[in-house]
């Protein structure tokens, strides 16, 4: 029937996200430690300069001969500014509410400050919890 269909489709939902989920997050703590700004214990390998993301080490301010492309940057307690993407992904995708450099906390309601966003935390701690 169509009710077993939709529970059907339901799990196998639910069983891809998780997977798809694990396997993403594997994948941001490799590709942040081979980086070097990032060490799941201990201290990082390379210093963090002020202009450069730790999350995917490009530089924050990006500039192109006479014109400046300014990228949307956030800024966490600690003092450390990261593409505002990628500290995104590294909270959502990742699983992470540290910082990535110095692992103090992040505070996911000042990095998601409108209701539209917060579909996507709810989503993953479902996912986290099955």
């Amino acid at each position: 029937t169509a009710l077993d269909f939709g529970i059907l489709i339901m799990f196998y939902g639910i069983y891809y996200g998780v997977l798809g989920r694990d396997m993403a997050e594997s994948c941001t703590d490799r590709m942040a430690s081979k980086i070097g700004y990032y060490s799941e214990t201990g201290l990082p390998k390379r210093a963090l300069e002020s202009n450069t993301c730790a999350v995917c080490a490009n530089p924050i301010l990006v500039q192109n001969n006479e014109e400046a492309l300014i990228e949307q940057t956030f800024k966490l307690q600690c003092g450390h500014t990261f593409h505002e993407f990628c500290i995104r992904g590294w909270c959502i995708v990742g699983k992470k509410q540290t910082c990535p450099y110095c692992k103090e906390k992040v505070d996911l309601k000042r990095l998601f400050p409108n209701p539209w966003e917060k579909p996507h935390v709810l989503y993953g701690h479902l996912l986290d919890w099955v």
